[in-house]
């Protein structure tokens, strides 16, 4: 063993009019990218995307954190052109596409990265066209007292235990706020979400409906939230944020998970989730087979050779609420 990435979570359950939770850790953090899907709310329940001709496709990419495959830029450049905007209104700054095929088409055409292909562009042009909507400047957008911003903070309300304002906020990899909370607290917001899609809540329910039927456009290839919405045919909700944050949520039973990679290691993220779905008895014989890859992942060197792997150990003990007891819960999680 060469190294270890200590990862920490969290499981609610908003089924059956009830909530409970499995694994109570105090560490917070900040919410990052896995907030998107609520950042995106208002763009259903302000008539957003009825103004702009908006679908699944675009509502998926607002709650994306995409890879700038040919795919994801054309939604994106659709959502500007019905704003009359081009990609010099994005506040998020220019990085080489997260896909790799994207990124080396990218460089042998001979140009450089734009703000479109930075993965947070669709929830730029999202939060743009909420600004056109109430006839908002969009300029500042993404500053914190911007009604755009503050309109996001009123949405997170009926989904959070604590007043938005209440929490710490900073800003994020693209430049806008994101708040600094409890992994419980994530994991709760998330059941909340599926569980109110359920019971027909419109702007819930397109969310959901959007990522889980277009999982292609709300990630990129390998990455662990399309692995793991694909391996479940969508019955799993997934969305990453930077710095080892992930959450997901389950369709048919209202359960939510946030996990936390202590220091930010992203190649832990993949296996600790598996893992602990595993050992939870959450997933299927064939869900768990389509994601040996993610649960065990190879590290390769410069020739492409394997020269070890990474794995996950679940080492306490607890269950998923709503579920028989299982012997192993989401609460400290060594990856190796």
């Amino acid at each position: 063993m060469e190294s270890v990435h200590r990862a920490v979570g969290v499981v609610c359950s908003a089924a059956d009019g009830g909530e409970s939770c499995v694994g109570d850790p105090v560490l917070l953090t900040f919410w990052r990218s896995a907030m998107k899907p609520f950042q995106t709310l208002p763009l259903i329940e302000d008539r957003v995307v009825e103004a702009f001709g908006f679908g699944d496709e675009e509502v998926a990419l607002a709650c994306a954190s995409h890879g700038a495959t040919d795919a994801h830029i054309e939604v994106v450049s659709r959502m500007l052109r019905a704003l009359n905007m081009d990609q010099d209104a994005l506040h998020c700054g220019a990085h080489a596409p997260f896909d790799a095929d994207a990124a080396f088409r990218l460089r042998c055409s001979g140009r450089e990265p734009g703000r479109i292909h930075n993965n947070c562009s669709g929830k730029h042009a999202g939060m743009l066209a909420l600004a056109r909507q109430h006839g908002w400047p969009a300029e500042g957008y993404w500053k914190q007292d911007h009604p755009v911003q503050e309109r996001i903070r009123r949405a997170l309300r009926p989904w959070m235990d604590i007043e938005p304002d209440e929490h710490e906020w900073a800003l994020d990899g693209c430049g806008v706020p994101t708040p600094r909370l409890p992994l419980r607290e994530m994991a709760r917001a998330y059941a909340r979400l599926v569980n109110r899609a359920r019971e027909g809540r419109p702007d819930a329910a397109a969310v959901v409906r959007a990522m889980t039927s277009r999982p292609d456009l709300t990630s990129s290839p390998g990455r662990a939230p399309l692995v793991l919405m694909e391996a479940t045919g969508g019955r799993l909700l997934a969305k990453e944020g930077a710095e080892g944050v992930l959450c997901l949520a389950s369709v048919e039973d209202d359960w939510g998970m946030a996990v936390k990679v202590e220091d930010g290691g992203l190649r832990a993220v993949g296996p600790a989730v598996v893992a602990v779905l595993e050992a939870a008895e959450m997933l299927t014989v064939a869900e768990r087979r389509a994601l040996e890859a993610l649960q065990d992942t190879p590290i390769r060197n410069t020739l492409g050779a394997e020269v070890g792997r990474v794995t996950a150990r679940v080492t306490a003990t607890g269950g998923i609420p709503g579920r028989p007891t299982s012997p192993v819960s989401p609460r400290g999680i060594p990856s190796e």
